[in-house]
């Protein structure tokens, strides 16, 4: 072990005084994905590291999963290149585009060009359930959580319905909303009663009772929102420069070619709660950016 570097080093000798050239290893690119951190880690984990794997198989080049504290941390992430491929949001996506200059919209869900919140509430709050956005009145002087304060389903699209029913924020209990920091723990703090009412994602929502997650008896939708455009994955301009010609495509080419044909592709459309992956267009999201400006989260 102890003559190994000598005879390297000896050997590099050799090869340079007889003419050969000796070429620099480059390393490989890595591809960093992301997401915003909207549900828990564990669960976040399995999906993206099933994503990662699949990418890279079908790409052929590294890709890594970089997990982030905070929706804002994705955003900024994504900002100064500490991440490639994001899973945003429409808000944090629409954010992201506008701080990135260049940077594309890939592709989304089937389900988030039709996408809903839904409104719960705990069971012993007394609230009954809600047949018209008129009714949203009904929550002032309650308890109330949003998700993430940058969450577009947890809390920018469920503030903005609630203004049209003339439901501020400063009328919830306390003069104020709480804010749980992601989906599934908007249902814990309603559940448990910490919170009589909240807003979320209903795709969350729909998974975590199926997976036997909720207590119905103690916590159920109360309303449902209109429709809206939300999740996407967003792509830093350039890639092209570091993966090679024609890379951006490729990339596109493969999250849209998911489909639920190996055990792993299952995996990923079933976190994913999607049937499939469809193209989507930055246009889709001009009515997330009104909203995000309306609300002061986009200046």
């Amino acid at each position: 072990m102890p003559f190994r570097e000598p005879r390297a080093v000896a050997l590099l000798a050799v090869l340079l005084c007889q003419g050969v050239t000796v070429l620099p290893v480059v390393a490989q690119p890595t591809l960093k994905v992301g997401a915003i951190p909207d549900q828990n880690p564990e669960r976040l984990n399995r999906l993206y590291g099933q994503l990662a794997d699949e990418l890279s198989d079908r790409l052929k080049v590294k890709v890594r999963y970089v997990p982030v504290s905070n929706y804002p941390a994705a955003v900024s992430a994504f900002r100064t290149g500490g991440l490639d491929l994001v899973w945003f949001g429409g808000l944090t996506g629409v954010q992201a585009r506008l701080q990135t200059p260049g940077a594309q919209v890939l592709a989304q869900r089937d389900i988030d060009a039709r996408f809903r919140s839904v409104f719960i509430a705990n069971t012993s709050s007394g609230l009954q359930p809600i047949s018209s956005i008129n009714g949203l009145t009904s929550l002032r002087g309650k308890r109330f959580s949003f998700g993430s304060e940058s969450s577009t389903s947890g809390r920018l699209m469920p503030q903005h319905f609630l203004a049209k029913a003339e439901v501020t924020p400063n009328q919830f209990s306390g003069a104020r909303a709480g804010f749980s920091g992601s989906h599934d723990a908007t249902i814990a703090v309603v559940q448990s009663g910490a919170y009589e009412a909240g807003a979320l994602n209903e795709q969350v929502w729909t998974s975590a009772v199926k997976d036997g997650r909720v207590n119905t008896e103690k916590v159920s939708v109360i309303w449902r929102t209109p429709e809206y455009v939300d999740y996407h994955w967003v792509v830093r301009p350039k890639l092209d420069l570091r993966f090679g010609k024609g890379f951006t495509t490729r990339l596109q080419k493969a999250i849209l070619g998911l489909q639920p044909t190996t055990p792993r592709q299952v995996t990923i459309l079933e976190l994913f709660a999607a049937k499939r992956f469809i193209p989507a267009e930055a246009s889709q999201y001009k009515p997330i950016e009104k909203v995000g400006r309306e609300l002061g989260k986009i200046r």
